[in-house]
C-alpha cells in the first residue's frame, strides 16, 4: 500500500493522516446492512499498514492527530498508537479520559454517541 517510492507514501501517509485529524466516527469495521468501510476507517487502515513499514514518521503524525484531532480523531490515533509503543498510548489515554467533547461511533449497524472520555476509559481498562 505505501510500497514504492519515498514521495508516493508519504503523500499516501498524509492524505490519511489528514482523514484522521477531521474524523467525525469512529467505525473499525463496516458499518451497516451492507458493511461499507467509511472513508475514515479506509483511512485509519491505511495509515495502520502504513506502521510496519514506516513507524518513526507514523508515530510523528500519530502524535498531530492527538494534538490538533477532532476527538474521533484523536481516538484513532491512540488506538494505533497501542501497536508502536503502548506506553504512550496508555499516557494518551489517561490525558483523553476527562475529555467530555463527543463523537459517533459505529458498530455493525449499531450507532451510537459517546464522549471521548468515557472511551478513552473503557480502553484504560481493557488493557
Amino acid at each position: 500500500m505505501f510500497g514504492i517510492g519515498k514521495d508516493k507514501w508519504e503523500r499516501e501517509l498524509r492524505a490519511a493522516v489528514d482523514t484522521l485529524l477531521t474524523a467525525d466516527a469512529l467505525a473499525f469495521g463496516g458499518v451497516g446492512i451492507a458493511g461499507k468501510l467509511l472513508p475514515v476507517t479506509e483511512a485509519y487502515e491505511r495509515v495502520s499498514a502504513a506502521l510496519d513499514d514506516h513507524p518513526e514518521e507514523v508515530r510523528r503524525q500519530l502524535d498531530r492527530v492527538l494534538a490538533d484531532g477532532t476527538p474521533a480523531g484523536r481516538a484513532y490515533a491512540a488506538t494505533l498508537l497501542e501497536r508502536v509503543d503502548p506506553a504512550a498510548a496508555r499516557a494518551a489515554w489517561t490525558s483523553l479520559r476527562d475529555d467530555p467533547s463527543e463523537f459517533t461511533t459505529f458498530v455493525g449497524c449499531v450507532m451510537d454517541r459517546e464522549t471521548l472520555g468515557t472511551y478513552a476509559s473503557r480502553r484504560l481498562t481493557a488493557t
